[in-house]
């Protein structure tokens, strides 16, 4: 099998121009569903049942149906409401881009509040404890002690969830967002070359999820300073008598 350097980079430097839009999916659905969801996480732990029910409701519907439902409704359903139509949304709700983005940052909110909340769960009651007892307010309790350490035990899920959303980035060119995925469609239908294309654009992908990662093990090692030490600096610890 000869291998066509020449079209394989060729295309390699066509889906890199896409890639923009690709990052541009993830950034703005990754922080637009954060925020949706330390909303619905702020629901989902409320004292009042109108609420707290309304949260699993959300969490139950758009964990429990497919992304590509979910895009195709946003996409093409919304329009056929009038009402729709002729707001002030309508506009925006008509960009492909936009939808896109609506039906990943609602589909990643769900499932990020439950990470988020898996991660508040975890956090002893003692740290919480001792924080009220040096009399630290509740904005303060929050910033120092709840936040920092519901983010330490939920990064490993979160990061998980960061990387799926990337991938799932790809079904947006099922509505015309030509991401790198949609490029890659429109060079097949022209080559018909769908091993070297798909290759070239698994690569992409594949390199963009690992720099996530790094992005991530940076973070969960300056949340975790503790955990750095070397087994040498374990090992010549003085013991004190209580140990």
């Amino acid at each position: 099998m000869v291998i066509d350097v020449a079209f394989l980079t060729d295309t390699f430097l066509k889906l890199s121009a896409a890639l923009p839009v690709t990052l541009g999916l993830f950034i703005c659905s990754f922080l637009l569903g954060g925020v949706l969801a330390l909303g619905i996480l702020a629901m989902r732990m409320s004292q009042w049942r109108a609420l707290s029910a309304f949260a699993r409701g959300y969490i139950l519907v758009f964990r429990g149906s497919p992304l590509l439902i979910q895009l195709f409704l946003i996409y093409y359903g919304l329009g056929q409401f009038g009402v729709i139509r002729h707001s002030f949304m309508w506009p925006l709700l008509r960009e492909p881009f936009i939808c896109a983005v609506l039906a990943l940052s609602l589909c990643t909110a769900s499932y990020t509040a439950e990470i988020l909340r898996g991660g508040l769960l975890a956090i002893p009651v003692g740290q919480i404890e001792a924080g009220r007892a040096c009399g630290m307010s509740r904005l303060l309790l929050l910033r120092r002690i709840i936040a920092p350490v519901m983010l330490r035990y939920a990064l490993p899920a979160y990061s998980t969830e960061a990387i799926l959303l990337v991938k799932s980035t790809a079904l947006a060119s099922l509505v015309t967002v030509w991401d790198v995925t949609g490029v890659a469609q429109q060079i097949i239908q022209r080559t018909y070359r769908t091993m070297e294309v798909f290759l070239c654009a698994a690569a992409i992908y594949l390199v963009l999820n690992f720099i996530i990662v790094q992005l991530y093990a940076l973070l969960e090692r300056r949340l975790t300073p503790h955990t750095r030490q070397s087994p040498s600096t374990l090992a010549l610890k003085p013991v004190t008598k209580g140990e």
